[in-house]
């Protein structure tokens, strides 16, 4: 098949569809990836060395550092989960609305079938207007109704409680977000969309949860649509092998904490966040490895026991860490649990705290913690508590081999070719 694949967002975004362009092209299919990332350019000029097209489409949505900071504040200060989502949509997704409406396009006059994030109306637009196939890759479970789990950002309340507080999400996803769709709908011809949840972000013919089943279990009553697939991972980082510093790093001393809110910092005071992240694994006692885009030009500076690095391919470093110090990001957790490591959560929005409360759940997690009014000795004191634990960090190695032997790649391919008409399954 000729599959086009589009994606938007941080770089916990853009990854698992490369990794899934890898997947289809490997299976013998036709690829073109279009990305737009919030913060960085970064993914054009992988172009070159793709056996796949890739289309860089307004990245970055947002250029300027003090934008982000500014955003990021500001969508701190949100506490009620639909506000914030109605925010960070307006924030980061409109801007590029009728860049990726284009791309969108171009992707269903070319292709057999378009495969997308979730929360993307453009590409669900754009297959409606082109009458094509289409299927969504969800990232997380939080708009995929059950009455198993709540909404986010809400307490269980039991199977009736949480049917009737998913049926007032609908209501008000709809009623905050749902009128910019139908607002770029109508400038292209279309009607009124439908239920944003089960008709604009998730595909009634495949909706892929990429997901690990061992943090995210299939909810008994998901349509047969739904598929959690595991989590879609490069087998090849984009960061490249280990620099020598950072080899040096770890092999001269004991395994470090690794500390990251990952695209997020781009959002934050850079030399308040460091500072935070390196008081916080001092005060506990433990070296660190802290992930900062930026800190050279930022004017700071590492010693013996802190090391300072842009980027790092987490596959092949979060295993040689005592732990991980993180955000929350759905990548970021599902690198940690494959690496067999503890992890220590600090969210900066509901659904990253989701997410922390799942490693909990799963005994792989501290108490989750939030980044709004954290102090470097509240963290400190997490890390070490987590640091001292023999028995999270037995239960982090024996869940980091079953979920090592996910392939949710091939999974994902493999409903792919099954769910849609002319696949040939035998590639």
């Amino acid at each position: 098949m000729r599959i086009g694949l589009q994606t938007w967002g941080s770089h916990g975004d853009v990854r698992p569809f490369l990794a899934l362009a890898h997947g289809l092209h490997a299976a013998g299919h036709a690829v073109t990836l279009a990305v737009t990332c919030v913060d960085s350019a970064r993914y054009a000029a992988l172009a070159p060395r793709l056996p796949f097209r890739l289309e860089d489409v307004a990245s970055p949505v947002v250029g300027d550092r003090a934008a982000l900071e500014r955003i990021g504040r500001e969508l701190e200060r949100i506490r009620n989960p639909a506000r914030q989502a109605r925010r960070m949509f307006e924030r980061i997704l409109l801007p590029a609305e009728e860049a990726m409406f284009e791309a969108a396009e171009r992707l269903c006059a070319g292709h057999d079938l378009v495969v997308g994030h979730h929360v993307l109306h453009p590409l669900q637009a754009a297959a409606e207007r082109h009458g094509r196939d289409w299927a969504a890759v969800a990232l997380a479970p939080v708009a995929l109704p059950t009455a198993y789990r709540p909404p986010m950002g809400l307490p269980d309340l039991g199977r009736a409680g949480n049917r009737l507080a998913w049926r007032m999400a609908r209501f008000v996803l709809d009623q905050g977000m749902k009128r910019d769709v139908d607002r770029m709908r109508a400038r292209h011809g279309l009607p009124t969309a439908g239920d944003l949840l089960d008709r604009v972000w998730n595909s009634p013919r495949l909706t892929l949860l990429a997901c690990s089943p061992t943090l995210c279990p299939p909810a008994p009553d998901w349509p047969a649509h739904v598929h959690v697939s595991g989590a879609l991972d490069l087998a090849e980082p984009v960061e490249g092998g280990v620099p020598p510093a950072l080899e040096r790093f770890l092999a001269d001393g004991p395994p470090p904490a690794y500390l990251t809110f990952g695209s997020l910092m781009a959002g934050s005071d850079l030399r308040e966040t460091v500072g935070l992240l390196v008081e916080a694994a001092r005060r506990a006692g433990l070296r660190a490895v802290v992930q900062a885009a930026g800190w050279e030009a930022a004017g700071l500076r590492a010693d013996e026991d802190v090391l300072l690095v842009e980027s790092a391919a987490h596959g092949e470093v979060f295993p040689r860490c005592a732990l991980v110090v993180h955000h929350g990001g759905a990548g970021t957790s599902h690198a940690a649990l494959r690496a067999g490591v503890p992890s220590v959560v600090a969210a900066h929005i509901p659904e990253q705290a989701m997410w922390a409360d799942a490693l909990r759940r799963a005994g792989v997690g501290g108490r989750p913690l939030s980044r709004r009014g954290l102090t470097a000795r509240r963290l400190a004191d997490a890390i070490a508590q987590v640091a001292a634990s023999d028995a999270m960090a037995r239960r982090a190695r024996t869940l980091g081999e079953r979920v090592a032997r996910e392939d949710g790649v091939a999974t994902a391919v493999r409903q792919i070719e099954r769910r849609f008409a002319g696949a040939d399954v035998s590639c």
